[in-house]
């Protein structure tokens, strides 16, 4: 168990940011069980007096203990919202469910229609439209005071563990819920970074669905390290382990034609220094330092799709050209052979020969 000595020291690098609200819906999960808040409260140095003030916040720590210590204590890591109890580790069997996906799509797929197995309050799904893919939880009874606090957790959730996956904070188009905004809501844009808009008919997540087209990078092992302190992805908004130049790497390969521009990179991997305009220039001196660039990296990617491609695929070369994003089959055939030493035709023939 984490012990509250703790919560001074990290308290002070993390700002109090996390509404008394969220705190007020711990105590009353409590409350529902006929059971005290007091020990939760002061496992994360949450002054009782706090949950009368309006205006109160807590760190995001303080909120990782406290939800860590109630869950287990009242055993449900559903904190109140359902009518059955979700014992712990219900989570971690949705994470273990969907850890073995070949793309990040099917993971998040998965995660929803196992959540279902769990609870019927909530109907959760994925759905993708052409470029858009919309994460949408739908609640199949009254939440009552719940609601906010049920919908906000899920979704952080959700959208926590799926950048995990891929090691990449997933940039979100949109986050809505169905009820007015609280008074709190600037909590909510620091928790998605992204628009949030208020009384929607359903809570959703919206993405750019090339994302889901990544492959995971997590595995079993990663998994149950992960799984022994989990709370940081819901309370906190994703931080990538993965070096730059991968995090790069594979924001192109999620793209089609590699398009990328270092501006538009930027913007996807939230690389901006305080002068915005600096921001492309800051990513080719970082790429420099780690002996790369931008161009070599789209290269690498290009290359290893048209190989792809042409060893899996019957694909016509002008369209394996289009898929790597060449404007025509000569500069594609060109750039193969410095890749390679051969033209992509032979190549292909020399894999089927094998």
């Amino acid at each position: 168990m984490t012990t509250p000595a703790l919560v001074p020291a990290a308290a002070g690098q993390h700002p109090a940011f996390t509404p008394i609200a969220f705190v007020r819906c711990v105590a009353q999960a409590y409350a529902q069980r006929g059971m005290e808040v007091g020990v939760a409260l002061q496992q994360a140095q949450i002054a009782p007096a706090l949950l009368a003030d309006d205006q109160a916040r807590i760190t995001a720590l303080q909120m990782e203990l406290l939800c860590a210590h109630a869950m287990r204590e009242l055993d449900d890591e559903g904190l109140g919202w359902f009518q059955r109890r979700l014992p712990w580790g219900s989570y971690g069997l949705l994470a273990r469910a969907s850890i073995s996906s070949p793309s990040l799509g099917l993971a998040v797929a998965r995660w929803c229609r196992h959540h279902g197995l769990l609870t019927d309050d909530l109907a959760l799904a994925l759905q993708v439209d052409g470029p858009l893919a919309t994460i949408r939880v739908q609640a199949r009874r009254d939440l009552g005071a719940m609601q906010e606090f049920c919908l906000l957790s899920v979704l952080r959730n959700l959208h926590g563990f799926a950048s995990w996956l891929v090691d990449t904070r997933l940039p979100l188009r949109q986050a809505s819920f169905p009820f007015p905004a609280p008074a709190h809501q600037a909590v909510y844009g620091r928790l998605f970074d992204a628009p949030v808009r208020f009384g929607a008919a359903a809570a959703s997540l919206e993405l750019d669905a090339h994302w889901l087209q990544l492959p995971l990078v997590r595995d079993e092992a990663a998994l149950n390290t992960m799984l022994q302190r989990a709370l940081p992805l819901q309370v906190r908004p994703y931080k990538p382990a993965q070096p730059l130049v991968q995090r790069v790497r594979q924001a192109l390969a999620a793209h089609p034609q590699c398009s990328h521009t270092a501006a538009t990179l930027c913007a996807e991997l939230h690389l901006a220094p305080r002068s915005l305009h600096l921001a492309p220039r800051s990513l080719h001196r970082q790429l420099q330092a780690h002996g790369t660039s931008l161009q070599a990296l789209k290269d690498a990617v290009r290359r290893d799709r048209a190989l792809h491609l042409l060893q899996r695929t019957d694909t016509p070369l002008k369209r394996v050209a289009q898929a790597c994003g060449f404007a025509g089959e000569k500069s594609f055939i060109r750039a193969f052979h410095q890749w390679t030493g051969q033209a992509p035709g032979a190549y292909r023939q020399a894999q089927r020969g094998r």
